[in-house]
């Protein structure tokens, strides 16, 4: 053995002893929890610590700069005085939840100040007045050794009672969700608080739940595929939920999806008046009475489109014969502003047999909109979502005093839109759609009328400023129609210089980067506001590093608020959406779906779907 070996070995000892009692006190120091004015600071890093071998804890969620936090924190320092004295006393502490970002959304806390109150590492949330006395006599409650939570509101279903539950219900809202499923673990609390909420109602309103998980027969006979999915029963018939996901709006959707779907009309005159001062689609049922099996028909269906339609309902034979229509019928028909000789006035349905549920629905449909409709603000973005959409834009307003000039640019474009029936034709306020007619380049035009066409893929095409009149749209129509017309593309300046690792691409370079046949790309679409795409950044620009040799693969990003994509296969419904556009097959993108966006995953992606990847002559 070598002179001095031992000894040199027993000094490397004695370094790990000291750099492990070093880690040692570092780890105690990030587990200590601090006390300002006898409120204890909780942090991600020390909170499973603290509250490991404490029955009950009092936390408040807080924002530094909210208001109501502000005035509360003289209230909660005087609580957490009040509870220490407590037998035995009960901790007190405040999370900063814009800093504290992990504790925040493991309890789903999305406003400020939110109390909870941990009993036993379970929270039970505090609903009642933020003062002393209401809270130190709900926490000392809930301390207590024998203090169990109160049941749940919410129903829980399975195969065994579903069928007895939902069809002895009137209504009643069922989330299908997954225990580990995320989205619906922050819906959880808030369902349970509408739930409760409903359920003090005459008649209640219930909520139920099923883990859709455990029972798969449940899941698969309602086709479940994603989680969480809601649906209202109506005797056992399911309709979609399209409600917010939060307790106060949960609660006045389900209160109005309660009442009936279709308003009696009882008076011929409330007929007249919706056809002389109406300004959206007549939609009556005629029938003798409720007992008409036609009648349920149109209830079933009308719950069905209730969110986009008003429905009425008559048992008056005086309306009947105004409509000239026997019952059974379902009269479809516009206000008279928006009539015309080129349409009938009304569109009559038979409602009878076993269709006729999917049969009301298409006529409701298929007449909503007059040959030129009324499009107004993103309201109307349902009703016209058919393309292609010939758009005209000008000074609309229907009220008295304007009526006429209105309607003097509407007859110019009656005149073409009956004759191209495949189309859809509207007017629409140029204020309304200020940011639209700036997109398209016709805010500077200096014509009091401008015209546009949207297409599909989110194609758009704006008519030349020019004197408008009707044979100037029939033109402007055709050379569409002919495929004649260039579309107009929404785009930032073609960066000058852009040689960076991550390529820019505008809406005017889309097509010769991200759509270049020879080359494969990862393009990530982003927003300039974005949280998520802010944290995405120095990852992205990692990947753009390590693949900046590649001479056929690009890494290349797109503000997509700013610019146009000028392919439809390349959806963006949320920020950042990542698409890998292989070489050669520009038609079937391939998006990124992992919800690790790190420098690794990413990299997995592109490896996975990259045509050979080959090194530059330089890298060589």
């Amino acid at each position: 053995m070598p002179p001095g070996h031992d000894s040199s070995n027993k000094e490397d000892a004695i370094e790990d002893e000291e750099e492990e009692d070093d880690d040692e006190e570092e780890e105690e120091d990030d587990l200590e929890v601090k006390e300002e004015n006898g409120v204890l600071v909780l942090n991600d890093i020390n909170f499973d610590n603290f509250v490991a071998d404490k029955d009950t804890v009092l936390l408040e969620f807080y924002a530094p700069w909210c208001g109501h936090c502000k005035q509360f924190a003289p209230e909660y320092e005087k609580i957490a005085s009040t509870l220490k004295e407590n037998d035995p006393p009960i901790p007190v502490a405040k999370i900063d939840a814009t800093s504290e970002s992990a504790l925040a959304g493991r309890f789903g806390v999305s406003g400020y100040p939110t109390i909870k109150i941990l009993k036993k590492g379970e929270a039970v949330d505090y609903e009642g007045s933020r003062t002393q006395e209401e809270i130190v006599a709900k926490v000392k409650e809930v301390s207590q050794p024998n203090w169990t939570p109160p049941p749940e509101v919410t129903l829980v279903l399975t195969k065994e009672n579903f069928d007895d539950v939902v069809n002895g219900a009137d209504i009643i809202l069922v989330e299908f969700y997954a225990p580990w499923c995320g989205h619906c673990k922050k819906l959880a609390p808030e369902y349970e608080k509408a739930a409760k909420e409903l359920s003090k109602r005459s008649p209640p309103i219930p909520l139920a739940k099923v883990d859709a998980t455990a029972e798969t027969d449940l899941a698969k006979r309602f086709e479940v595929s994603s989680y969480p999915t809601l649906k209202i029963f109506r005797k056992g018939k399911p309709f979609d939920y399209n409600g917010p996901r939060e307790k106060y709006g949960i609660v006045d959707y389900m209160i109005e999806q309660s009442g009936p779907p279709s308003k009696e009309i009882m008076a011929l005159k409330q007929v007249q008046e919706f056809l002389k001062d109406g300004d959206d689609v007549i939609i009556i049922g005629v029938f003798k009475a409720e007992s008409d099996p036609a009648y349920q028909q149109y209830q079933d269906a009308a719950n069905n489109l209730r969110e986009d339609y008003k429905f009425h309902h008559t048992f008056s034979t005086e309306i009947a014969k105004f409509l000239k229509v026997s019952s059974g019928k379902l009269v479809v028909m516009q206000p008279e502003k928006f009539q015309s000789k080129y349409e009938p006035r009304s569109n009559v349905l038979d409602i009878q047999g076993s269709a006729a549920g999917s049969a009301i629905r298409e006529h409701v449909l298929r007449h909503t909109l007059p040959l030129v409709g009324h499009r107004r603000s993103a309201n109307d973005a349902k009703r016209y979502a058919r393309r292609p959409l010939v758009v005209v834009y000008y000074s609309v307003d229907f009220s008295f005093d304007y009526r006429a000039a209105t309607q003097f640019w509407r007859n110019k474009v009656l005149e073409v839109a009956k004759d191209f029936p495949e189309y859809t034709f509207a007017v629409a306020d140029e204020d309304d759609f200020a940011s639209e007619v700036r997109d398209l380049g016709l805010s500077e035009s200096g014509e009091d009328v401008n015209a546009a066409i949207l297409a599909e893929g989110g194609r758009r095409f704006a008519m030349e400023p020019d004197d408008f009149d009707a044979d100037a749209l029939r033109e402007f129509v055709r050379a569409f129609q002919d495929g004649t017309l260039k579309p107009v593309v929404k785009s930032q300046p073609v960066p000058k210089n852009n040689k960076g690792p991550v390529k820019v691409v505008v809406g005017k370079t889309f097509d010769s980067v991200v759509m270049d046949p020879k080359k494969d790309v990862l393009i990530e679409f982003y927003a300039p506001w974005c949280g998520h795409c802010k944290q995405l950044e120095p990852e992205y620009a990692a990947l753009g590093k390590k693949y900046k040799n590649r001479k056929n693969l690009v890494i290349a990003k797109m503000d997509a608020t700013a610019n146009d994509i000028t392919s439809d296969r390349y959806r963006v419904d949320g920020f950042p959406t990542i698409y890998f556009a292989p070489r050669g097959d520009k038609k079937n993108p391939i998006k990124f779906e992992d919800g690790n966006r790190d420098l690794e995953h990413l990299s997995k992606f592109v490896e996975e779907h990259a045509t050979k990847l080959s090194r530059t002559r330089e890298e060589l």
